[in-house]
């Protein structure tokens, strides 16, 4: 039998949990469903042992600043729980979640009714319902809000809904292979972050130095867009030596020998956005996507997204039992 709820919602990640959480602050009920194996999304850090120890890599994204006054009062709040601090080296304006940059989405989620390791695979309408199909379950909903990056959308989209799939299908990505390394002592690199927008290196940081992790000395390092693009079919591994290779030239440090070596292709990193929308909901179809792919290719933007999508649907059912 299908398990039923008044919104189900696709993507755990910022912007579907920024829905979630308004949409049941207003007393809806609300399932989302998320493929991965727990909290993150592009906000994701990894575990690994080097040394014996248990250390950390935020690989996805670095930072986020908070700039607008709602996102200004959850960040304050993920402060206040011990989740988020402000972190120096990358700016004056910079937050990372602690102990992982997860840890945010993390606490988002466990207020809510989070189904990991679900994949939504094909969404149907049935009357006035939908029916959402993830393998040996399925849902209904009289609403679904799509939370993914903005291809993964456009593929679940284009049937049940052709012009929402249109649209996410109009934002091109880039992709960017992530480094995760650790090493038996600190590297010669007096800085904590690095930045360059011109060469195969766009960033790299002391994951270490971050608020919050200590232990071994670890790295983080992001190819620029090209040299992701020049690597994207190759083997973790080979592209993890390349990048390695690459970022000592960068910084000018000798070669070091990692204790760690790993890599991570993300293939939908950063998003063109679509400034302007925000958001997009369907009344008719009751059906909305939001991402950052349509407010700004930030963390905070992903969030702001998901909570014009939740406050569209909000003013829809005003109006409608008005």
């Amino acid at each position: 039998m299908d398990e039923q709820c008044d919104i189900l919602i696709i993507g755990g990640g910022m912007a579907g949990l920024s829905a979630a959480t308004a949409l049941a602050a207003a007393g809806h009920r609300i399932i989302v469903l998320d493929k991965g194996r727990g909290p993150g999304g592009r906000m994701a850090a990894r575990r690994a042992e080097i040394g014996g120890a248990q250390v950390g890599f935020d690989h996805g994204a670095q930072y986020f600043t908070a700039r607008d006054p709602a996102f200004r009062e959850a960040v304050a709040a993920w402060e206040a729980a011990g989740v988020a601090a402000r972190w120096p080296a990358a700016g004056t304006d910079a937050w990372v979640g602690t102990p992982g940059m997860n840890a945010c989405v993390k606490a988002m989620a466990e207020a809510l009714d989070v189904r990991w390791g679900l994949r939504a695979e094909r969404l149907e309408r049935s009357g006035a319902v939908w029916r959402i199909a993830t393998g040996d379950q399925s849902f209904t909903a009289a609403t679904v809000l799509v939370a993914v990056p903005a291809e993964q959308a456009a593929v679940l989209l284009a049937e049940p809904a052709p012009e929402l799939a249109a649209l996410a299908g109009d934002v091109p990505s880039a992709p960017c292979w992530a480094v995760m390394a650790g090493f038996d002592a600190r590297l010669p690199v007096a800085a904590d972050t690095y930045r360059s927008d011109t060469g195969p290196v766009s960033w790299a940081a002391r994951n270490s130095a971050k608020p919050g992790r200590g232990g071994v000395e670890t790295w983080v390092i992001h190819a620029s867009p090209a040299r992701s693009r020049e690597l994207i079919d190759l083997p973790k591994h080979e592209v993890a030596e390349i990048l390695l290779a690459d970022f000592f030239a960068a910084t000018g440090a000798a070669p070091a020998v990692p204790q760690h070596l790993d890599a991570h292709r993300w293939l939908y990193a950063l998003p063109q956005a679509l400034r302007g929308e925000g958001a997009r909901f369907d009344a008719a179809l009751r059906i909305g996507i939001a991402g950052d792919y349509l407010h700004s290719p930030r963390v905070e933007g992903a969030w702001l997204s998901g909570r014009a999508l939740a406050q569209a649907v909000l003013q829809e059912r005003l109006a409608s039992t008005s």
